[in-house]
């Protein structure tokens, strides 16, 4: 799995020009889901985005998780993310999985971390066209792989 992270002011997706889903300050998480992704990876994935400590504390310093502040979280499927682009100019993206395999993982990462945070997040429509729009805080912008854990 791979994940781009970022922290925001707000985010929210819009489908159709309606809002599906929109959360206040907190994380906006794209993920894109390959073929060797495993609910262990998800696992470990929520936990991490869950303890991850990038917003401020009274000082000014990243000493807080999304726990910490009460933030709330927008999960966006984003299988752009497995883009291949050594050759040529049109991106390939035959690393991503099939819906077959990523629509169950996907569900079961947004379950994983509601559980994690204690609360429901916001999320998009997997395979939908979609509008995100956000307001990137800081900015902070950090990209994660379940394949390079270490």
């Amino acid at each position: 799995m791979r994940v781009v992270i970022q922290r925001v002011k707000h985010a929210s997706v819009s489908i159709d020009e309606k809002i599906k889903s929109s959360i206040k300050g907190g994380l906006l998480i794209l993920i894109g889901i390959e073929d060797s992704d495993t609910p262990e990876d998800a696992d470990w994935l929520a936990r991490k985005v869950a303890g991850l400590r990038i917003f401020d504390d009274s000082n000014g310093v990243m000493n807080h998780s999304v726990i910490d502040t009460n933030g709330e979280v927008l999960v966006i499927s984003q299988f752009t993310l497995f883009a291949s682009y050594r050759k040529g100019n049109r991106p390939s993206w035959l690393r991503a999985a099939s819906h077959k395999h990523s629509i169950p993982l996907y569900e079961y990462f947004c379950s994983k971390l509601s559980t994690v945070l204690g609360k429901e997040v916001g999320r998009g429509e997997f395979g939908a066209y979609m509008q995100v729009e956000l307001l990137n805080d800081g900015p902070v912008t950090i990209c994660m792989d379940t394949h390079q854990k270490e």
